[in-house]
């Protein structure tokens, strides 16, 4: 957003919204006016998180040459890139002692796999776990992600050094940048802690199962989570 732009009171917004629904009652509509504030504000908030997000000072520069098992052959954190000054890399919970991927990384990895080429117009992207290659390929042809770029850490450098510094198979999401000849890492989440009566969750979601949910009447239901019986499969 540009830094010139005067914005309206949320208010203001909310008061010129000209639609009504069937048949609502006038105590609804006064209920959903107010609502549709917060969500105004609520979008202007996203928005200004996001521009405080892209001007973060400069991150650590990576001193390591991470290597990684990819389907063409073995590549460097560098070739993630893909010709771009940045890379999305999701670290998903897929170890060695798990007999199945992890269902949530699984429905966060489905969402975005019809949308890789999109996202590769913009930055790379990268789907790393602990597991031999050949175990997160046949995993993703199974779930119905044929296309999916997944690697191997094989000897887990960069699972512990960006993920969990003990290995542990959790997930992670970091973001790296190109500085020059340097690589420097740019941005990862760091809330390690949940509000009471939540489920641990990072902003910003990625995974829009829970967007859907979250305007559902019983909203994520704390009885429910994803599983691999419906993730992809065709």
């Amino acid at each position: 957003m540009p830094d010139d732009f005067t914005l309206e009171p949320a208010e203001a917004l909310a008061a010129r919204n000209p639609i009504r629904q069937l048949g609502e009652s006038n105590e609804y509509r006064a209920a959903r006016q107010r609502l549709l504030v917060r969500e105004y504000e609520l979008r202007r908030q996203i928005e200004s998180i996001a521009a405080e997000r892209r001007g973060l000072p400069a991150g650590a520069v990576v001193t390591k040459d991470y290597r990684f098992d990819g389907e063409d052959g073995e590549v460097s954190l560098a070739d993630l890139f893909g010709g771009h000054d940045a890379v999305f890399v999701y670290s998903y919970m897929f170890g060695p002692q798990r007999k199945n991927p992890c269902p949530m990384c699984t429905g966060l990895m489905n969402a975005l796999a019809l949308r890789v080429p999109a996202i590769r117009e913009n930055l790379g992207i990268a789907f790393v776990a602990r597991s031999p290659l050949l175990r997160l390929v046949e995993a993703k042809r199974e779930l119905g992600m044929p296309d999916l770029p997944v690697y191997s850490d094989v000897s887990g450098d960069y699972t512990r050094d960006w993920v969990h510094p003990e290995d542990a198979d959790i997930p992670g999401a970091n973001v790296f940048r190109k500085d020059g000849d340097l690589i420097r890492h740019f941005y990862s989440s760091e809330m390690t802690e949940s509000d009471p009566g939540q489920d641990p969750r990072d902003p910003p979601e990625f995974d829009p199962l829970w967007h859907v949910l979250d305007i559902s009447p019983a909203g994520r239901r704390s009885d429910w989570y994803p599983s691999l019986n419906w993730a992809g499969r065709r």
